[in-house]
């Protein structure tokens, strides 16, 4: 059964946009002519692809076929860029997409970098604990994920990247008022500390590889990898901060370390699906060359 490319670049752009008149305005069309090529590739298929609402989801075989149509417009791209030449019609309405899930503290330290050197690709970034971002590939939600499992994931290929290392910080004024006797698990039961989510288990990792115990923290919960390292300068808590971004914050004295030189080193790997590995080698290249640049080499 031959699949008309129109009708597959139709619904890949009604789900990922979340609506027909969005992806209308991006293919150049009217909202009646994407819903007629939904609906011809529905009837041809005889199954519902699209639940219609606000926004718009699919069923699962529309989200199998719209995975692979984005590995169709993935694998076109490749063929343009190794025969040197351009997109037809290029702008950011042609321009592929794809679904990577990935850490906070990656994409604030070093996956930008990667993502400048991927070339024409538009980003759908699914932000996830590092213990948690392999999920989204198991469920088939995206393409591609940095994560801390080293197992590969069913239909996936793994690369190591290498370590993200993180610094128990916290400002001068806190340390003096929380921990002027000693940084032990009985302070750290009572000063406040700072969480990302009910998902972030870097606190408690850290505690535990220091003083192999396990304690309950008073936390603050605090979604934003910049504003941890702001909160922890202001002296409202101290958090597990990415090494690159308190550098200097330790050099100038802004932070200090709880206890130095002890580090918690956090292992990324690249997970990618093999059926879209061909069409995003040029990412994942960028990828493993960000990681080099950026990350500490992984201890085997």
């Amino acid at each position: 059964m031959r699949l008309e490319a129109s009708h597959l670049q139709a619904l890949a752009a009604v789900l990922r946009l979340g609506s027909f008149e969005k992806a209308a305005r991006q293919l150049n069309l009217t909202p009646s002519a994407v819903s007629q090529r939904i609906r011809a590739l529905e009837e041809r298929l005889g199954t519902v692809l699209v639940v219609r609402g606000q926004p718009c989801l699919p069923t699962p075989a529309g989200q199998r076929l719209a995975r692979h149509a984005e590995d169709v417009a993935l694998l076109e791209q490749d063929l343009w860029q190794d025969i040197g030449s351009s997109l037809p019609d290029a702008g950011g309405g042609s321009m592929p997409g794809v679904r990577v899930a990935i850490n906070a503290d990656s994409l604030a330290t070093w996956f930008v970098a990667a993502m400048q050197g991927a070339g024409d690709l538009l980003f759908d970034l699914q932000i996830d604990d590092q213990d948690h971002s392999a999920g989204w590939l198991r469920r088939g939600e995206v393409r591609a994920a940095v994560s801390a499992d080293p197992a590969p994931v069913q239909g996936c290929d793994v690369v190591p990247l290498g370590a993200l290392a993180y610094r128990a910080t916290a400002s001068p004024a806190f340390m003096r008022r929380w921990f002027a006797g000693g940084v032990d698990v009985e302070s750290l039961a009572r000063a406040p500390a700072m969480i990302y989510n009910l998902k972030d288990g870097l606190q408690a990792a850290w505690v535990r590889q220091s003083f192999d115990q396990d304690v309950v923290l008073p936390a603050h919960y605090i979604a934003s990898t910049h504003a941890f390292v702001d909160a922890a300068a202001a002296g409202i808590g101290w958090g597990m901060n990415p090494e690159p971004l308190v550098r200097a914050h330790l050099m100038d004295g802004r932070l200090e370390e709880l206890v130095p030189g002890t580090p918690l080193t956090v292992p990324l790997y690249w997970h990618i699906s093999r059926s879209a590995a061909p069409g995003l080698q040029r990412l994942t290249q960028a990828v493993r060359a960000a990681a080099a640049d950026h990350l500490d080499t992984l201890v085997k």
